[in-house]
């Protein structure tokens, strides 16, 4: 019997860009799967929604990545699986890192020649090469990377953003050359990409999540006294000052919104709550 095991026809490549392993965003045109009712109306939501299932794909070519705990779905060809935790003294260091950043202390390593699935999902992914660059990111959001990229904890240095940012007292910091596959939370296009040189960006809210090595962090008053600044408003702005890129994704508060009126889409018996109107509503429909 013969099969085909090149890519699906019904898969569409994203994006792709090659280090010393080839990283691949891959995208189901349609999932036909529906077996029930429920199901094939969920689905067919989901088809108007525009909402698409991902999935990476790693091609080594005797090379190594590093994956999140958790993110394998298949492998094939001659592929090692360990744990790299670099002996006694660099696990302690992975330990402290861990505890600190809330990432997970061991992350599976993969080296050898073949491919790599991750488990598919409906995410958004973001895939970038470093080139002896340094980047700060929001916890969680790292996915997987080439062995060649280090990973250790950022801490804040100014008092400000300690007591007054929304961004953590630590981060996830990645260093050096080679490809990093980050899960964010809203689609790649919808995320704006800032270039600074020797300039400031200031933003009202937490929705920063990624800044290049030259790009300091601090928390600023929007006017000079905290009782100004809570009659405007406004109240604190996160501040970046530097040399380098930031990346802000403003269309999250409104996807945070959405899921927290808890609109009733009332498919396939999911949820059929009906929302109660509030009293300025009410008042409204009686005038």
């Amino acid at each position: 019997m013969k099969t085909n095991m090149n890519m699906n026809n019904s898969l569409t490549k994203l994006s792709e860009i090659k280090g010393n392993s080839t990283f691949q965003v891959l995208e189901y045109d349609d999932l036909r799967g529906g077996k029930d009712v429920r199901t094939a109306f969920m689905l067919s939501f989901m088809r108007d929604a525009n909402i698409k299932l991902r999935q990476l794909r790693i091609v080594l070519s005797g090379s190594g990545v590093i994956l999140e705990p958790g993110a394998l779905s298949f492998m094939r060809g001659p592929i090692e699986v360990s744990s790299n935790t670099g002996g006694l003294f660099s696990l302690s260091k992975k330990f402290i890192s861990a505890k600190i950043s809330g990432e997970p202390i061991i992350k599976p390593y993969f080296k050898g020649t073949g491919e790599i699935l991750l488990e598919p999902s409906f995410g958004h992914y973001a895939i970038l090469e470093l080139e002896d660059d340094e980047i700060i990111i929001d916890d969680s959001l790292f996915f997987a990377s080439e062995d060649t990229v280090e990973m250790s904890v950022a801490t804040l240095k100014s008092v400000s953003g300690v007591l007054f940012g929304t961004e953590g007292f630590f981060q996830t910091k990645l260093k050096g050359r080679g490809v990093v596959v980050l899960e964010i939370p809203v689609p790649e296009q919808e995320i704006f990409k800032y270039t600074l040189v020797d300039d400031v960006l200031k933003i009202d809210g937490n929705f920063s999540i990624l800044r290049t090595g030259g790009i300091s962090f601090t928390v600023e008053k929007t006017t000079k006294t905290l009782i100004g600044s809570g009659m405007t408003g406004e109240g604190l702005l996160n501040v970046f000052k530097g040399s380098g890129e930031v990346w802000l994704m403003p269309t999250k508060s409104v996807y945070d919104t959405l899921l927290k009126d808890q609109i009733s889409i009332g498919v396939g018996g999911y949820d059929n709550t009906v929302v109660e109107a509030t009293p300025e509503e009410k008042d409204g429909k009686k005038k």
